[in-house]
């Protein structure tokens, strides 16, 4: 009993004392409600608790859609990169060897020289 009463006389205690900020202003006013919610109200449920057990359909396994992205990865099918190491020999080989000639490369785009207005007032921009 004696506990009851302590609790009783602090909460009265409590109640007389007030806080710096609570004696003028907005927070004094007796229909203020502070906005800020206390440790119980905040977050009631955890976000990844569920209030009621999904119910997950059975099926033929072959007509589940898989969702799983490796599955469907197009990158993981690749064939394997395949290197070759050149030792000097081969080097040596391939630099002897003609395989092109200048024929096959395409012609030089620009193979005439331009022809410009030298008399033409500010470079032929109009100010």
């Amino acid at each position: 009993m004696a506990k009851a009463t302590s609790t009783s006389l602090l909460q009265s205690l409590k109640s007389f004392f007030k806080k710096p900020w609570e004696i003028t202003g907005p927070c004094a006013h007796p229909e203020y409600k502070s906005a800020l919610p206390a440790a119980q109200e905040y977050r009631i449920y955890c976000p990844a608790t569920t209030k009621e057990q999904p119910s997950v359909p059975t099926s033929l396994p072959e007509t589940v859609y898989d969702i799983k992205y490796f599955t469907r990865d197009q990158r993981r099918n690749r064939p394997p990169i395949r290197r070759t190491i050149l030792k000097k020999p081969d080097v040596e080989k391939l630099v002897k060897e003609k395989t092109f000639s200048v024929a096959d490369f395409p012609p030089v785009y620009l193979n005439s020289t331009v022809e410009e207005d030298l008399d033409a007032i500010g470079g032929g921009y109009q100010h």
